[in-house]
């Protein structure tokens, strides 16, 4: 079984991503109001908050697709800002991204939806692009014959798959997840969180996954960061979360669905 939320974190590693008073809102209504935060090299951060808090904007900031009004941002040490657009397109091949139920292209098969950013960044013959998205296809778990099956074809947990292998395509330093165990069942959701475990290990991957799974919090993450009222509430291992005083905290932690995870991972 998975244990890594007792690995220690060392606050003197590299800071990949670099968040600081970021407001964000939409008309007159504020959701992230001076957001601070930090993620470390080669560290699983789960990310939670109530639904309607702003974790996927956050991610969507943070990729550029969500204009924040005030505040910075950096990644793999550069100001988002500062960026020329051939600047920004550098940086983007160097994080992948896995949306909540995958966004494949339903006209594309599965390879040809890893080859995606692959033609698109990258000057490569078709031959090269076929072996390359079929390695990243073995390397999520899915058979060789998913290659070709368009996305209505695939189960949830298949198009998970896809979809990770689409954000791996390019080796990525860092991967963001917006909710990626989302609709599956508890074993697939497990299955999932594992095949996440072990691919951050062998590449050394930085994750940001934003996730209201439990189970995913307690097996996979080194830290968890909590959003609420537009701000960080609390970060840390998820023991310090398990401490926290916060009455949302509490009730997300202690609450029969955290029960029954903590008795799963036991």
């Amino acid at each position: 079984m998975l244990d890594r939320h007792h690995l220690p974190i060392d606050r003197n590693r590299e800071v990949v991503i670099r968040v600081r008073g970021v407001e964000v809102g939409f008309g007159d209504r504020t959701i992230l109001n001076g957001l601070d935060l930090d993620v470390y090299r080669g560290e699983i951060l789960g990310f939670v908050g109530a639904s309607g808090q702003g974790k996927s904007v956050l991610t969507r900031t943070i990729l550029g697709l969500v204009p924040k009004r005030a505040g910075t941002i950096e990644v793999l040490g550069r100001n988002l800002d500062d960026l020329s657009p051939s600047e920004r397109r550098l940086l983007e091949r160097r994080w992948g991204v896995l949306f909540q139920q995958g966004a494949l292209f339903s006209a594309l098969t599965v390879k040809q939806n890893v080859q995606v950013p692959m033609r698109e960044y990258l000057n490569l013959s078709d031959r090269l692009l076929d072996e390359l998205a079929m390695l990243k296809i073995e390397m999520v778990g899915l058979k060789p014959d998913a290659a070709d099956k368009l996305p209505s074809e695939l189960s949830g947990g298949m198009i998970k798959r896809a979809a990770l292998a689409r954000a791996l395509a390019l080796d990525p330093d860092i991967v963001f997840l917006d909710e990626p165990t989302s609709g599956l069942d508890p074993i697939g959701a497990g299955e999932f969180d594992e095949l996440i475990a072990t691919l951050q290990r062998t590449l050394g991957l930085t994750v940001f996954m934003v996730t209201h799974d439990l189970d995913s919090l307690y097996t996979v993450c080194d830290r968890i960061a909590a959003l609420g009222e537009g701000k960080i509430l609390a970060e840390g291992p998820i023991e310090t979360l398990l401490a926290s005083d916060n009455p949302w905290l509490r009730s997300y932690f202690h609450g029969k669905r955290a029960r029954a995870a903590m008795a799963s991972d036991s």
